[in-house]
């Protein structure tokens, strides 16, 4: 995918030096935006391996509206595990050095007690009023439910908005979490019924996260377009702050220097026509031929 690609050495050769919440450290810039055409093929990366199964889960994850790992867990996705383990670490007192063998021995047993009891999950497996509250319950209203509604009603609107920035809730999210990064998205219907959806993300890790970014809100934006009888057109992204971390440089040289190949398609159950009725089973990447994965650290 050109377009990320371009995107990754632009922000490597002009990123500039900026302290981050981590104390990381990451090459940086502001506002930036990328384009793809949905209807060419779907947008995941073919110059690195992505965990396409992480990216469903995490998106029918959203979709229903939770908010506890527990359900990521029992599908073998561990992409949010680091910070209610952290957490955990935090209240009981608990210091280990992070990625050292001790530390990962620890997150092996919490993660288990996630999976298998629930009174555990229910207490420490909590985010706080993150993605999937905001998307269907932001102070009472069910912003998803009633995007899907006005699309069918009124597609030339200009309201077509989910939020997951709620300032009442953003320090609540915090304590087990974090902040929304990807926080506003907004669908666009053409006069040709084809239906485009913009992203605004506040930060990007643009090595780790925006892979996922991208391939998720493509997902959404297919899974929306069929269950309110449109084509796709666009997917839009546009970034506030978007960074390389320190620790993920070598990595991005190593991607920079692979080619691209023609994206996969999705294909994707035909007779699912309720966005809150989709399940794992219902989608199916054809094509899809990517090189190596690359592996690269967490920022926490």
């Amino acid at each position: 995918m050109k377009a990320y690609l371009d995107l990754l050495q632009d922000v490597y050769d002009n990123g500039v030096g900026k302290d981050d919440r981590t104390g990381t450290g990451t090459r940086s810039v502001f506002g930036r935006q990328l384009r793809v055409d949905l209807s060419e093929g779907f947008p995941l990366l073919t110059t690195k391996k992505v965990f396409l199964r992480g990216i469903i889960h995490e998106l029918l994850w959203f979709v229903r509206g939770d908010t506890n790992i527990r359900y990521l867990v029992q599908n073998g996705v561990g992409i949010w595990n680091e910070w209610p383990f952290q957490r955990y670490l935090d209240v009981n007192g608990i210091n280990i050095e992070k990625h050292s063998d001790d530390w990962k021995a620890e997150l092996k047993d919490f993660i288990q007690r996630i999976a298998d009891d629930q009174a555990f999950a229910e207490k420490w497996g909590e985010l706080g009023p993150v993605y999937g509250k905001q998307w269907r319950d932001f102070s009472g209203i069910d912003q998803l439910a009633w995007v899907v509604d006005e699309i069918k009603r009124n597609p030339s609107s200009r309201r077509l908005i989910v939020s997951a920035w709620n300032p009442a809730e953003i320090e609540e999210m915090a304590k087990a979490g974090l902040p929304p990064c990807h926080t506003l998205f907004q669908f666009y219907v053409s006069h040709d019924r084809k239906l485009s959806c913009q992203l605004y993300q506040r930060s990007a890790d643009l090595f780790l996260g925006v892979p996922f970014n991208i391939a998720s809100y493509a997902l959404l934006t297919l899974m929306v377009a069929q269950v309110c009888d449109l084509e796709v057109g666009e997917f839009v992204h546009t970034f506030g702050d978007v960074h390389i971390y320190s620790n993920h440089e070598e990595q991005v040289v190593t991607q920079l220097g692979r080619s691209p190949s023609a994206l996969p398609k999705m294909q994707i159950n035909a007779d699912v026509n309720d966005l809150f009725k989709f399940s794992y089973d219902d989608f199916d990447l054809l094509d899809y031929s990517p090189q190596a994965a690359i592996s690269a650290p967490v920022a926490v």
